[in-house]
């Protein structure tokens, strides 16, 4: 009897062991569950990585310098891309050198931006090619002094969807100009006849010069009398006031304040008082005073011939 308590107690202590090591066995099939999960969540990473690639050319700095060229179509004539011959734009608000598009706007009009030295492509002029350090501390590509942009809005090379947006934004030619519309003074030109000067009013400002079609006029504090000296760039952004005879004085204008001065381009500027009268470029529409005080040397000119 004895024997067999013995043998029986071994037998149920073999079952025990056999139990536990077929718990211990179990155990690494545990262990294995979560390698479906690992792979899983590496989904989501190639996944995100063609959306980064599609953003790359507007929004990370290139590891070289960016390249500037020309396109072409026959509605706007040659104006400047990239490399990959996205549009690139200008943005009428901006000041020389200096970009006005941050935050919210620069995630629509994202910045060209380079690693060095930008370089022009055949048609672009090497010496109007610029950068300015933006506020994040990237470098911008200028051209001509004007800060260049892509449209959020170009889905393909070619695309010039941003053309004209809120009569702010343009597409910029070979020559550093913009391309807006000719009724603009970012495209004045000498008039086939004599400039004609107006009085113009606002509740802010009260009386000031216009031209004819009652675009804002203004003087530059730097210009010495009779003498302009806002060339090349400037002049982008402050186009002069041309005449191709003499200026002609409207209601409350004094008629022997109007004169005129030779530009270093043959073209004949008009003058109030000895001051070479100025257009705005970001003055989109008559009435509009936004280069007043612009940088404390641009201002409105005033019937008696002096600054705001």
């Amino acid at each position: 009897m004895k024997n067999k308590f013995v043998f029986a107690s071994l037998a149920i202590l073999a079952l025990v062991l056999s139990a536990c090591n077929a718990g211990t066995v179990a155990a690494p099939t545990t262990t294995t569950a979560p390698l479906p999960d690992t792979q899983v969540m590496v989904a989501p990473t190639d996944t995100v990585a063609p959306a980064m690639a599609t953003a790359a050319p507007a929004m990370v700095t290139p590891s070289g310098p960016a390249t500037v060229n020309l396109s072409q179509n026959a509605t706007l004539g040659a104006f400047l891309v990239d490399s990959q011959s996205m549009t690139l734009y200008i943005f009428l608000k901006d000041t020389p050198n200096t970009s006005a598009c941050t935050a919210a706007c620069a995630a629509k009009w994202p910045p060209l931006l380079t690693n060095g030295a930008p370089v022009g492509g055949t048609g672009v002029t090497p010496s109007m090619l610029g950068t300015t350090t933006r506020a994040d501390g990237s470098v911008q590509v200028t051209y001509n002094s004007w800060p260049l942009y892509y449209f959020a809005g170009d889905k393909a090379a070619g695309d010039t969807n941003g053309m004209g947006l809120a009569n702010v934004w343009y597409v910029i030619n070979p020559q550093g100009m913009s391309a807006a519309p000719t009724s603009t003074p970012t495209a004045a030109a000498a008039t086939s006849g004599a400039a004609t000067i107006n009085v113009g009013t606002s509740t802010t400002l009260g009386s000031f010069l216009v031209d004819s079609k009652g675009m804002t006029l203004y003087l530059f504090t730097n210009d010495t009398p009779n003498t302009s000296t806002c060339y090349d760039s400037c002049a982008g952004y402050w186009p002069p006031l041309l005449t191709t005879g003499a200026p002609i004085a409207g209601t409350g204008v004094t008629a022997s304040m109007l004169g005129t001065t030779k530009r270093t381009d043959g073209t004949t500027q008009v003058t109030y008082n000895g001051w070479p009268l100025y257009y705005y470029a970001s003055d989109t529409v008559a009435g509009d005073t936004t280069g007043e005080n612009v940088q404390s040397i641009w201002f409105v000119v005033t019937p008696a011939g002096a600054k705001k």
